[in-house]
């Protein structure tokens, strides 16, 4: 099955998914800048991950209340004024770098800005796909998604490579602004039906109980979140260090790292695409039991690897079997999901996959690297999640049942 064929059938979702893209280049782009720029400012490794970490920090403040809001606003509107906002941080951040008046203070709160915008454009993105494609093809838009993230991971850096050479760093975010013009540009091009929303009942603080009732009281909700929650922070730390087992273990330089992370976006890549071509001919509780085991498992063995080429072949696996993790669990979650709590879902899902993975996750697996050695940061968390794949499913075989076609 051609794994574009929701881009061919919806008309709103490829204008979405273009723009998208297009825009995430730009992001990753001014990831690595932002990155490289703090490092330059201050020559201090502490402050460069606090830039980053500030940046996760307004997701986990705010991911709920922005749940609330994200069911009680329109969605398009709000991915708009989302995407403008970071317009604005993207352009302010390219003119104070390019007339040489940027300072580390000025970089932590533009961060910090684009993590608040973050923390509600995130679950309005996710919750508007739906209204894209319809639940018909919805396990297929998110692996597109999927797609377009790890095109963007693999992209991105290269060409900001390319233009901080050729033109210097503050261009990295100039790009990146013009990104969002191409975002906004496919936004306002697309048409939805008008649809009445039920008008709010209750305040803020009963819609956030109302969400976290369903999330605790819904077992397979409980239960997809539970994978999610584990796979995220346990799952993440092989990424962030990444630069140590590049350098350390395996004795490459900065050019090695770079494939490395281009290895798992490939795989990533190619994983998304699977998944859109495969479309409900597997079921996808089955297919994501299958992933679980196959993600923990292949970490395991990138714990003892120490060849570079074999790192880069088992990367591409992992980088597999993690997008399949994420994306069907995203998938089964919004399939059961009623849309009046859609957005406090997808503010929980952000909450646990941008904010705790990057925080609590990076945290952890820094820790344990520093008393224990990078091997058993990555392989220790592996292996946890190993054995937390085999008591859940156990225990709730009913996952494997999920997302079945509906002649089964």
């Amino acid at each position: 099955m051609n794994p574009f064929r929701t881009l061919v059938r919806h008309r709103n979702f490829r204008l979405f998914w273009i723009g998208q893209t297009v825009s995430l280049v730009g992001t990753w782009m001014q990831t690595m800048a932002q990155g490289w720029l703090a490092l330059e400012l201050t020559n201090n490794a502490f402050l460069v991950g606090l830039v980053a970490s500030v940046g996760s920090l307004p997701i986990l403040l705010l991911s709920f209340v922005a749940g609330v809001y994200v069911d009680r606003a329109d969605r398009l509107r709000l991915v708009m004024l989302m995407q403008a906002l970071m317009l604005a941080e993207a352009s302010t951040l390219w003119l104070l770098t390019v007339t040489g008046h940027v300072t580390i203070e000025a970089l932590l709160g533009l961060a910090f800005v684009y993590g608040v915008c973050s923390a509600f454009e995130i679950p309005a993105r996710q919750s508007l796909i739906i209204d894209l494609v319809g639940r018909e093809d919805l396990s297929e838009a998110i692996a597109l998604n999927s797609s377009g993230f790890n095109l963007a991971r693999i992209v991105g850096p290269a060409i900001g490579a390319v233009v901080i050479a050729a033109f210097g760093i503050a261009w990295c975010f100039g790009v990146n602004a013009l990104s969002y013009v191409a975002v906004l540009i496919g936004l306002f091009r697309i048409r939805l039906p008008k649809r009445e929303r039920p008008a709010p009942s209750g305040s803020a603080l009963e819609g956030l109980r109302e969400g976290f009732a369903y999330m605790w009281h819904t077992p397979e909700v409980r239960t997809l979140m539970g994978v999610v929650l584990v796979f995220s922070v346990l799952g993440t730390p092989y990424l962030t260090l990444m630069p140590v087992v590049a350098r350390d273990r395996l004795g490459l330089g900065a050019d090695g790292y770079g494939v490395l992370l281009a290895a798992v976006g490939i795989g990533g890549l190619a994983g998304a695409l699977y998944l859109a071509a495969v479309g409900p001919r597997i079921p996808r509780g089955r297919l994501l039991v299958g992933a679980s085991f196959a993600f923990a498992t292949l970490l395991v063995a990138f714990a003892f690897v120490r060849q570079a080429w074999l790192a880069m072949a088992v990367l591409l696996a992992v980088g597999f079997a993690m997008i399949l993790n994420g994306a069907l669990a995203n998938a089964l979650l919004q399939a059961i999901v009623p849309d009046a709590l859609r957005g406090r879902l997808m503010a929980a899902y952000s909450f646990v996959v941008v904010g705790m993975a990057q925080v609590v996750g990076a945290f952890l697996g820094g820790a344990v690297a520093r008393a224990l050695g990078v091997d058993w940061a990555i392989g220790g968390g592996a292996a946890l999640m190993l054995g937390y794949a085999l008591w859940v499913f156990t225990r709730h075989p009913e996952v494997a049942a999920l997302g079945r076609p509906a002649s089964d």
